[in-house]
């Protein structure tokens, strides 16, 4: 009977990577795959490995550490035939990032991108048809004060974007070879990018402070609070801002950058109650109420995805994101 080859043996580019054997000590490590029958070809999510291995329950990933996710080597133990390896990368921790070039990025750019010095791994992307490449932080890194704080850095046209904080799922799959033909005729000196600080600079220059670098401003209790009013606040805030939210396809299909501008036209509807309420009750409202008001009133408006099982700050996705609309907003 023949031996199975081993993961080791399948992708030795992948496992015998001195980047990727950098990153294999830290316990952000799971694999990405679907939560339920209603999750969407596309709603793929990071596995709360934790809970897999020890009850064999299947769940989203809530949090970013070894309560739910493992070392490479122990994921790798576990689940060898995994189809992926997917890590929440910290670039300012692991000082790595990724350049995610998407499916639809042109062929002269993607080769430009391929073609940049000092890639330190390189892979195609789930599609089959864009790539991940992995490289050290540039030198002009911490250059660009609106950009320390985000978590992506993405070009115009969405071709491609810089993971910093974000998951990163490898596929372990090399570069086709017909691939590297053209990425050896670029002209460095020519093309857009000569290195990855100058790919770095034209994104990060542009970038502007994000609200979730105050999101911690605003503290939120555990469980949510008795708010005098509160139901009142949320409905009328609905009526109100309902007819005038965006759609998915305002945004390009970006649902991040949807989602913060229904937060936006929420908030914005709900401070006029706020006043009438509290006017009325004798109420004034802590930025705490108001970010679990703004949540509340979200949850009945964003479709839920797999993205809102993950946990920032120490709380759900989309109550963090509306205590980072309310920080933002303070007066």
């Amino acid at each position: 009977m023949s031996r199975l080859a081993s993961p080791q043996e399948l992708f030795p580019a992948f496992y015998g990577n001195p980047a990727i054997s950098a990153l294999a000590r830290a316990s952000r490590w799971t694999v990405s795959g679907r939560l339920g029958d209603d999750v969407g070809a596309k709603g793929k999510a990071p596995i709360d490995m934790r809970a897999l291995l020890d009850i064999g329950r299947v769940r989203g990933a809530w949090s970013v550490g070894d309560q739910c996710l493992v070392m490479l080597d122990e994921l790798t133990a576990a689940l060898p035939n995994a189809a992926n390896a997917a890590y929440y990368l910290q670039a300012a921790v692991d000082g790595l990032m990724v350049i995610d070039v998407e499916p639809d990025c042109p062929a002269e750019i993607a080769a430009n991108l391929l073609a940049l010095p000092g890639l330190l791994y390189t892979e195609t992307s789930m599609s089959g048809h864009g790539y991940h490449l992995m490289a050290a932080l540039p030198d002009n890194f911490h250059h660009y004060g609106g950009a320390s704080s985000k978590r992506v850095l993405r070009e115009e046209h969405g071709w491609y974007e810089l993971l910093l904080e974000h998951w990163v799922t490898f596929t372990r799959l090399p570069v086709h070879e017909d691939t590297w033909p053209q990425v050896g005729r670029q002209d460095l000196a020519a093309a857009p990018f000569a290195s990855i600080e100058h790919l770095y600079a034209s994104l990060a220059s542009r970038a502007k402070a994000s609200p979730s670098a105050c999101a911690t401003m605003v503290g939120t209790d555990d469980e949510a609070p008795e708010i005098r009013g509160g139901e009142q606040i949320v409905e009328r805030t609905l009526e109100g801002a309902r007819p005038r939210l965006k759609r998915l396809d305002d945004f390009g299909g970006d649902r991040s950058r949807w989602e913060f501008s229904i937060l936006g036209t929420l908030f914005r509807e709900m401070r006029r109650h706020l006043v009438v309420v509290g006017f009325r009750s004798f109420t004034t409202y802590s930025s705490s109420d108001q970010a679990w008001l703004l949540y509340k009133a979200a949850l009945e408006t964003i479709p839920s995805r797999a993205k809102h099982v993950e946990r920032r700050n120490g709380r759900p996705f989309l109550l963090d994101r509306a205590a980072a609309m309310v920080a933002a907003n303070a007066r």
